[in-house]
């Protein structure tokens, strides 16, 4: 394997994913993208020497250390605070001690077998059971009620076509954003809400940290070896906002998401968001302009990745919509086919434009360098929900692209069940 040196560790990681653990790599200087032909051919001439090194050295031996499931850990807070620090399990902040009274009372309230592997996550690729994705969640702090919409969260970034394996190792500052709709967000008191983005819930918290804590304690998604984000985003610590049910004045997110009667999360793989400030327009026309331009991006993944936008509509701008006739629908298609919601090559890089013709040739290959391109491929990429407080905001939320919003149903525990 060749790779640059600053991604040696992911590089070894995705060996060990593909049961290649003593695959030899050789390391070229980091970076080669971006760089002039001419530097390249240095850094490629002298890699030349290491690629017949590794092909003539010998694998060194792998051995595997047994995984102990129950550590004699302090139960202090300070204390298991310094010990899980010392095995990489923290996020930074200070952790519940998971006690086997805390797990198990966690497993119970899913229903679930605590041996129930949900999915491999990468890029560990390691099995995420019951009992793991319950201790991580006590670690970040969720009481036992919230432990069904983890379950759901972790289901739904292991469906393949979230791309998780992607959204772990990139460079970009995307990470999981979970949003929680249906009966379940009230009931568990999930804030859709004034603040929805921020602190203060701990529904909220608590299923975002648990989702982040899997991915790195049982995926291994550890920054700076196998997660690569170039800055990272702090949604990287908790990222778990909730439908505004109740301020919604057409269909719900739920209903159009297709949940269940209990309630659902969506997950997608999203940015941090982005403000829609628009205090002056008094009108549809107004605030869809404004929606349009701030979808329309030159530094976006979306330009040329393409994939799904979401719009968090503030419930003000959603009635001012609604008051003119505007659906979910009506919004996605005015926002998808605004002037505002193109881009115009003109001000894209050379360099840049031949890699999106490469990419997205369905876009951007018969289009002159003067001409636009749409930042949506279709009105259904403009997923719309309605969440925040009062206030003439909105929020954009761009993806990392190629990743696809996922829709899993929470499934309480059977009546009767432990923890039901």
């Amino acid at each position: 394997m060749i790779a640059t040196d600053s991604f040696l560790p992911l590089a070894r990681a995705v060996a060990r994913q593909e049961g290649l653990e003593s695959l030899a790599v050789a390391t070229i200087p980091h970076p080669i993208g971006g760089v002039e032909p001419g530097q390249l051919d240095d850094a490629l001439a002298a890699a030349v020497d290491r690629v017949a090194e590794a092909l003539l050295s010998t694998p060194a031996e792998v051995t595997t250390a047994p995984t102990a499931t129950v550590h004699d850990a302090p139960c202090d807070v300070l204390g298991f605070l310094a010990f899980a620090e010392g095995r990489r399990w923290s996020d930074g902040l200070p952790l519940v001690p998971p006690t086997e009274e805390l797990v198990a009372r966690a497993v119970a309230a899913t229903g679930r077998d605590a041996g129930e592997v949900l999915g491999l996550v990468p890029p560990s690729d390691r099995g995420a059971t019951v009992a793991a994705v319950a201790a991580n969640a006590v670690m970040a702090g969720c009481p036992p009620e919230l432990l069904p919409v983890v379950v759901a969260a972790v289901q739904a970034v292991l469906e393949p076509r979230f791309n998780l394996q992607a959204l772990t190792t990139t460079t970009h500052p995307v990470t999981p954003l979970v949003v929680v709709h249906g009966p379940v967000a009230a009931e568990l008191g999930f804030n859709g809400g004034p603040n929805v983005f921020g602190q203060g819930n701990r529904a909220n918290a608590g299923v975002g940290r648990a989702l982040r804590l899997v991915l790195q304690n049982v995926g291994e998604a550890r920054p700076g070896e196998t997660d690569r984000a170039t800055h990272g985003t702090p949604g990287k610590y908790a990222y778990c906002i909730a439908e505004n049910a109740a301020a919604s004045p057409f269909e719900t997110f739920h209903q159009a998401r297709g949940g269940g009667p209990a309630g659902a999360v969506t997950v997608l793989g999203g940015e941090g968001p982005h403000n829609v400030n628009d205090h002056g327009s008094t009108d549809a026309a107004g605030i869809l302009t404004t929606i349009a331009g701030t979808v329309a991006s030159l530094g976006s993944n979306n330009l040329y990745l393409r994939g799904q936008v979401l719009l968090v509509l503030g419930p003000e701008h959603a009635e001012v919509l609604a008051r003119e006739g505007y659906d979910r629908r009506r919004i996605q298609e005015a926002v998808h086919a605004h002037p505002q919601a193109q881009v115009s090559l003109a001000g894209v890089s050379e360099g840049n434009l031949d890699r999106y013709r490469r990419t997205a040739p369905h876009v951007f290959a018969d289009v002159p360098g003067d001409g636009v391109v749409p930042m949506l491929d279709g009105p259904e990429n403009l997923l719309v929900v309605v969440a925040g407080g009062p206030g003439k905001h909105s929020v954009l939320v761009p993806t990392f692209g190629t990743t696809e919003a996922v829709t899993v149903d929470v499934r309480p525990p059977a009546r009767g069940a432990p923890g039901g």
